[in-house]
């Protein structure tokens, strides 16, 4: 007798389709866009990992050994992402202020050959074979899953989640803290999706969802200026003599993040409140 794969496996298997083929492409060619298209999709395919893990909890480190392959991958093509980001920053800084920043501008450039180089070595030098092998992994473990098992295991990943939320929001939050907020509500969202997609209720009523997103977004811009003004205290302490435009930019972006920090702070602390309430 054959056992059926649940059918949150074919979002899966969607998943990895399209991630294999992005792959493939950019073992031809780097670009960004593809690039953090290819981010986007392998991060809907740990979080499914995680999710098989939660389920076959006889075997805690299932996810992690199904994702590793990947791992490097990930990390090199979040690189990218976050430099898209600062050239983002830059343009509209551009636009807005009516200046060029050419030396910036070269320097991000330089950046991006050293990023595209690293991701497309690590494609280029791995094999189609941990795409199969994970896929054949995952199609096993996603074998006579019953809907309550799934519908559990994601309430668990997702109390998981808003713990770890729980934990980063407090007064003053770290740097580390906004990151791990975001990372985590990008998570919960994810899984309330799948949820939503196999026929079950939602975890939240849509106001607490749609708060949610609103932090969740409010938070985008805050990684954006973050990024951006890494990106460039670390192109200046290699200067030896600092325009006043670039002065003025980073003076800007301090200002702006402190001012995003308490406003995604409040939010947060309020959301926080009503979600372990």
């Amino acid at each position: 007798m054959q056992v059926k794969t649940s059918p949150v496996f074919q979002i899966f298997l969607q998943q990895h389709q399209e991630a294999k083929a992005l792959f493939l492409d950019l073992g031809k060619e780097i670009k960004s866009k593809k690039a953090i298209e290819l981010l986007g999709h392998l991060e809907f395919l740990e979080l499914y990992s995680d999710l098989l893990s939660k389920i076959h909890f006889e075997n805690e480190y299932l996810g992690q050994s199904m994702f590793s392959s990947f791992k490097k991958l990930k990390k090199s093509l979040r690189k990218i992402q976050h430099l898209k980001l600062v050239e983002k920053s830059l343009k509209l800084r551009e636009t807005e202020s009516g200046q060029k920043f050419e030396s910036f501008r070269t320097y991000l450039s330089s950046q991006k050959r050293i990023m595209q180089k690293e991701a497309f070595d690590l494609m280029v030098g791995s094999s189609l074979k941990a795409w199969d092998d994970f896929l054949e992994r995952a199609h096993q473990a996603s074998k006579g899953i019953k809907p309550l098992m799934i519908s559990t295991a994601i309430h668990q990943l997702v109390q998981e989640e808003l713990e770890l939320a729980t934990n980063d929001v407090k007064t003053p939050m770290s740097t580390q803290s906004f990151r791990d907020l975001f990372e985590s509500f990008k998570k919960v969202i994810m899984l309330e999706n799948i949820l939503l997609h196999l026929g079950f209720n939602s975890i939240f009523i849509p106001q607490i969802h749609q708060e949610i997103q609103l932090v969740k977004n409010g938070l985008k811009p805050w990684y954006s200026n973050h990024l951006t003004f890494q990106t460039m205290t670390h192109f200046l302490s290699e200067k030896e003599d600092i325009p006043k435009k670039y002065l003025d930019w980073v003076k800007e972006l301090k200002e702006e993040k402190k001012k995003m920090s308490t406003d995604i702070e409040k939010q947060a602390f309020e959301l926080v409140k009503k979600v372990i309430s």
